[in-house]
């Protein structure tokens, strides 16, 4: 078992460290205090080719693996977790769909792109009543009677990129409207056609510089040649998706971890109490000790669930069970090492002078979105048990 990365993946971990720490870190607080899209940021990312990891050549995409995602997500939400989101999007709920299941035409056209950075995608499966149980979407699309389009009428939310997406992948019933996953049909939305629009902006508790909002579809008309897939494969795209896109928010989770770790780590040799610094108390050596017990755990989860996506494709086999297990364990270590890197801080974690409160607010959402711990934790069990 070799443990040691290609020099493909030690390249884009260094360039990512590089751009992260150069280009994102210092922008990060004021971002997220305005809530502003960091274009120009983004636009660097996609030149670097951070917005199309393992898309290939052809198509604008930097043709790496996996592991190399997960490496590069890691560093992007070391710097900040906003930018590894709206990276994350790109690369996993807008990038994977149209890999696995576009054609040749569908590549070119939509993935190129936004494989290079040229513009935004995005990814609506989420609708006011329906967050974790997605077979119960109300949204439809009927075939016209020619054929030769979809009319979409549709309300999704928490649509992450959503106010700045060009493209956005969209799931919508095209057979009947009874929380029958058969009739789920995925489609790729132009923003710029007449029928769409986008809702409010939500005012969220972290991430706050990725921009997410409410979309809806008014008799929008969607061309049959931006169907993904056949009608009724819309659930089986939808699980794939997030499949991956739970081992890219795995690797976000690390960064996150791991940037509340080094920085509690630092400030324990530096802060003194009663004469000594803190970190030679046994109080805080016992949370540093299980901090970094968990990150390495985390660590090693992630880079797993990668490689195993990477043996699923050329098998044809799934990887579900290694990205649940990774994200699962690797976003409560988030808000887990947050805590305690901000209790370290002790008062000065509170403020705003510092980025642990940031990495604090970031880290939860990590254990809400692309599954919840709940929905992790029964995926787990399900496959565990087979029984449901």
């Amino acid at each position: 078992m070799d443990f040691a990365l290609t020099e493909d993946q030690q390249m884009i971990q260094d360039a990512a460290r590089e751009f992260a720490q150069n280009e994102i870190a210092p922008i990060a607080a004021e971002f997220d205090a305005s809530g502003e899209f960091p274009v120009e940021s983004i636009r660097k990312a996609g030149e670097l080719g951070f917005m199309g990891v393992e898309v290939p050549e052809a198509y604008g995409g930097a043709n790496l693996d996996p592991i190399s995602y997960a490496l590069m997500m890691t560093e992007i939400s070391a710097a900040d977790a906003a930018h590894g989101t709206i990276v994350s999007v790109n690369n996993s709920l807008f990038g994977v769909p149209l890999l696995e299941f576009g054609n040749e035409e569908q590549k070119r056209r939509l993935l190129t792109p936004i494989a290079s950075g040229e513009v935004n995608g995005a990814y609506a499966l989420t609708e006011p009543q329906s967050g974790s149980d997605a077979r119960a979407m109300r949204a439809r699309a009927v075939l016209s009677a020619d054929g030769s389009h979809y009319v979409i009428n549709a309300k999704k939310s928490w649509i992450t990129s959503g106010p700045v997406a060009r493209y956005i992948v969209l799931f919508a019933n095209t057979g009947p409207a009874d929380g029958d996953a058969a009739g789920i049909t995925a489609f790729v939305v132009d923003t710029a056609e007449p029928g769409f629009q986008c809702g409010k902006t939500e005012p969220k508790l972290g991430i706050r510089a990725s921009a997410t909002c409410e979309i809806e579809l008014s008799d929008y008309c969607c061309p049959v040649e931006n169907r993904i897939g056949e009608e009724g494969q819309g659930f089986k795209i939808a699980m794939t998706v997030l499949d991956s896109g739970r081992i890219g928010i795995a690797a976000q989770s690390l960064g996150i971890a791991r940037a509340a770790y080094e920085a509690a780590l630092e400030y324990s040799r530096e802060r003194k109490a009663f004469g000594e610094a803190i970190g030679s108390f046994q109080s805080i050596q016992n949370k540093i000790a299980d901090m970094k017990l968990r990150i390495e755990a985390s660590r090693l989860l992630v880079l797993e669930a990668a490689w195993g996506k990477a043996r699923a494709k050329k098998s044809g086999s799934k990887n579900t069970l290694k990205a649940s297990i990774a994200k699962l364990y690797a976003s409560e270590t988030a808000m887990f090492v947050t805590h305690q890197a901000l209790q370290i801080h002790g008062g000065m974690g509170y403020s705003k002078e510092l980025p642990l409160e940031r990495y604090f607010r970031d880290a939860k959402i990590t254990e809400i979105y692309e599954g919840t711990s709940e929905i992790q934790r029964m995926v787990i069990a399900r496959h565990e048990t087979g029984l449901r």
